[in-house]
């Protein structure tokens, strides 16, 4: 009959209505995400020689990837070296000096008891030993001040990292300080981003973050919450928050576990906090 019919078409209505429920029902896992957006951090070094002088050797280029150790630059260690062979034939005169005072010494020490020679000789010839001991320790303090400055005719790179720029070139004189390259760590690298304070109790120091590139193809790296600002401030206007920019936010750093050369300086991120 048509009333069974129509009983059975709303059967069937109502079995699709629940059906495109729990088809389109919001996942309760994303209940434990929490998307935010920022930009990396990366620390930079400017690294140079402690020594002034003249570029001799450069080793490498920009955009080069560097090891903790690497030798990357040298000076033109000629000057340095002949510091160091005079500061080591001073010290070896100041030794020679010291053990002929101490001899002379102990000589006058008898002598002075049979009287052989006065009081005022014997003070002297004392003098004359604490003289050259503290020639002799000036000596031992310029040979090892020789060496440091040669030693620093040598620079090497102080962590891992990507050379973003060679500032100098071969046959450049150089004062101290002045930088030869510019290094970007690979470690540590960390996002910089803002939560919401209604958001703020659903992250913690420690949680799991999933962070992304808008690089087509480039891997998700994983974080984790290193820090999070105990001040809020106003949302800075270079970040794209979901609700108004001037609502108050506080920044937060996910501190990256392995990087590449896909993160760079300011390059901006999407963030997803889990809570695991």
């Amino acid at each position: 009959s048509m009333k069974k019919k129509i009983i059975a078409l709303l059967v069937i209505v109502s079995a699709g209505c629940i059906g495109l429920f729990f088809a389109f029902k919001p996942s309760q896992d994303n209940q434990n995400e929490l998307t935010v957006y920022g930009n990396i951090d990366i620390r930079e070094v400017d690294l140079g020689f402690r020594v002034f002088g003249k570029v001799k050797t450069l080793f490498f280029e920009e955009g080069d990837l560097v090891k903790k150790g690497d030798l990357l630059a040298e000076l033109d260690a000629v000057p340095y070296e002949e510091q160091l062979q005079e500061a080591k034939a001073e010290l070896l005169y100041a030794e020679t000096n010291v053990q002929n005072a101490s001899k002379q010494f102990q000589r006058r020490k008898v002598a002075v008891v049979s009287s052989a020679i006065s009081e005022e000789d014997f003070e002297n010839s004392s003098a004359n030993v604490r003289e050259k001991e503290a020639i002799f320790a000036r000596a031992k303090a310029s040979l090892a001040s020789a060496e440091t400055a040669y030693k620093d005719t040598k620079l090497f790179a102080p962590n891992d990292g990507v050379l973003l720029s060679r500032i100098r070139e071969v046959g450049s004189v150089l004062q101290a300080g002045q930088p030869v390259y510019s290094l970007s760590l690979l470690s540590p690298i960390w996002a910089r981003a803002y939560v919401s304070e209604v958001d703020l109790g659903r992250i913690y120091p420690g949680m799991k973050a999933d962070v992304m590139t808008d690089t087509e193809g480039s891997p998700v790296y994983k974080g984790t919450i290193g820090y999070i600002s105990p001040v809020a401030e106003f949302t800075p206007k270079t970040v794209e928050t979901v609700d108004l920019r001037t609502e108050l936010v506080y920044r937060i750093r996910v501190i990256i576990e392995e990087s590449d050369k896909g993160l760079r300086q300011g390059m901006p991120v999407t963030v997803i906090l889990k809570d695991e």
